[in-house]
């Protein structure tokens, strides 16, 4: 079968199919029929992995937490690693090769069956969540391969779900770390973001705080996962790949920049959260309710020093509970926010 772009070659015992890779960003593997790919192999797990393009053009290859492990060219996935072609994919008894990963995704022929929105690049006002886990490398050094898999494929698997049930577009793996990003309503005739929008992505960044904790009671953890953020709300330019009713969003500039630069301020600062100066005055009820303080830092790669709001999760889980108790700003029909 000749294919245009990126394919899987899926191998069974006495089958192979061969699937291209078009139209998402992002295809997940398993044995329920929830998966895009569906693999007929009984040591499978139901969500055992996931493949991802980015906008670099690489494909990264994530374990979800599977039983039995995502092997790489014979080597266990731990974190997300970068695919070349040809690379030998096993998951449970199935062999899988990835060809054509240095082509391009190829644009959607047929517009009439799906709507295409390949790369439709506009400027837009966005927030970006950056999370990393706490002293990964102590966690490589003490766990045992197997165990290792398992809690890192486990908390990317559930943080994904966390992050998409909070409405952002786009959750991308990197290393130890995930990012996320939520474009912006803004208030008519104002650049106020619509308030319920901003605390969506507060309440993604509890329930991943929430999440990570609780895997402590499950794994026999040498020490407390811990994970740090950084929240960063700017313009961007953002891309939408993919078809359909649920496009992926790709962000790229100095908002996202920043973001992953807030989250390692929080180390030397010996804080969970930093927010960036324009998020954490587009949060409702910031100024009374959030009692995060305000530092001046230099971050990396930036000449002009650079104001963020720093604090901890205890500080951000008792400012949700009162601002819920309070109804949330509003929009008049003349556009201006009320109270």
């Amino acid at each position: 079968m000749v294919t245009e772009g990126p394919y899987l070659v899926i191998r069974y015992e006495d089958t192979e199919n061969t699937v291209p890779l078009a139209g998402n960003a992002a295809w997940t593997l398993g044995r329920n029929e929830d998966n895009d790919i569906v693999l007929e192999d009984q040591w499978a797990s139901r969500n055992h992995a996931m493949l991802q393009y980015m906008e670099s053009g690489q494909f990264y290859l994530i374990d979800l937490g599977s039983l039995n492990g995502t092997f790489l060219n014979g080597r266990r996935v731990s974190i997300p690693v970068v695919l070349q072609n040809g690379d030998r994919i096993t998951l449970g008894t199935t062999e899988i090769l990835l060809w054509g990963c240095d082509t391009p995704l190829p644009a959607v022929k047929n517009i009439k069956a799906q709507r295409s929105t390949v790369m439709l690049h506009q400027r837009r006002l966005i927030t970006v969540l950056v999370i990393d886990i706490r002293n990964f490398t102590g966690l490589t050094r003490q766990l045992e391969e197997q165990m290792l898999s398992q809690v890192i494929g486990t908390w990317f698997a559930k943080a994904g779900e966390i992050i998409r049930q909070h409405g952002s577009g786009v959750d991308k793996y990197i290393g130890d770390a995930i990012m996320a990003v939520w474009v912006h309503e803004v208030v008519r005739g104002t650049e106020r973001i619509v308030p319920g929008e901003v605390l969506n992505v507060f309440q993604a960044l509890y329930d991943l705080y929430a999440m990570s904790d609780s895997l402590n009671d499950r794994f026999p953890l040498p020490f407390r996962l811990r994970i740090g953020a950084g929240v960063n709300t700017g313009q961007a330019i953002v891309g939408q790949m993919g078809m359909g009713d649920r496009p992926e969003y790709t962000a790229l500039g100095d908002t996202v920049n920043a973001a992953f630069r807030l989250e390692s301020a929080t180390k030397p600062l010996g804080c969970d959260i930093c927010l960036g100066e324009t998020t954490y005055e587009q949060s409702p009820h910031a100024a009374v309710w959030l009692p995060f303080q305000k530092h001046t830092v230099t971050l990396k790669g930036y000449d002009v020093p650079t104001d963020t709001y720093a604090g901890t999760y205890e500080d951000l889980a008792n400012f949700l509970r009162q601002v819920k108790a309070q109804p949330l700003p509003t929009s008049s029909p003349s556009g201006s926010p009320t109270c």
